[in-house]
């Protein structure tokens, strides 16, 4: 009987991964721990959106930081970008690379640059991620702040993951603003390649 169990809980373990979408593990996301699935392709943020006078904040550093997120598909495009705007409407920035995620599980980009004008702003750092069911949303409320920060064993890949550069224009149109041409945004300088192997 104990094999039984163990298949059943193996089979509802492997369908509960399935249905997640994605969690943005660092910077902590608006919605903390109870991310609200339903409402994750709610640009710009998912289901909660920034209030930078009461959301708890999170140091980013501008000259690197990680940016660590667990993906529930087999495969995801990834945006990272941020804003000073504090409704998160406009204005967004591309901090890295598109990159394509492969595998599900753990994911961390370990050099994540901002402009260094934005040391001593309160600004969201926004992830998406172009999925199979469409572009997800999640947000962070963070003080831009000098240096860098060192990623602990937080930053890590999961065992099967493989990141690559690649392009995706429905994500490049989600940097600047909604009315401007994407292509003449601002953006940080990106790290040189992805950090899964």
């Amino acid at each position: 009987m104990a094999p039984l169990r163990s298949l059943v809980a193996a089979t509802l373990l492997l369908l509960s991964a399935a249905n997640a979408h994605f969690i943005l593990n660092n910077p902590v996301s608006l919605e903390g721990g109870s991310i609200d699935e339903d409402k994750e392709g709610n640009a710009p943020c998912g289901a909660d959106l920034p209030d930078l006078s009461k959301k708890t904040t999170n140091d980013f550093h501008v000259d690197g930081d990680f940016v660590s997120v667990r993906l529930g598909h087999p495969q995801g495009n990834w945006l990272i970008r941020a804003t000073l705007d504090g409704k998160a409407s406009g204005n967004w920035s591309q901090l890295f690379p598109i990159v394509t995620q492969s595998g599900l599980g753990d994911f961390c980009e370990p050099i994540v640059t901002a402009p260094k004008e934005w040391v001593g702003k309160t600004g969201v750092i926004g992830v998406a991620v172009k999925a199979p069911d469409g572009i997800l949303y999640q947000c962070a409320v963070v003080n831009f702040v000098a240096g860098t920060n060192t990623p602990g064993d937080s930053c890590k890949n999961g065992s099967s993951v493989t990141g690559s550069f690649s392009s995706d224009s429905a994500l490049s149109a989600l940097v600047g603003n909604p009315s401007s041409n994407p292509a003449s945004s601002t953006s940080a300088t990106p790290s040189s390649s992805p950090s899964p192997s």
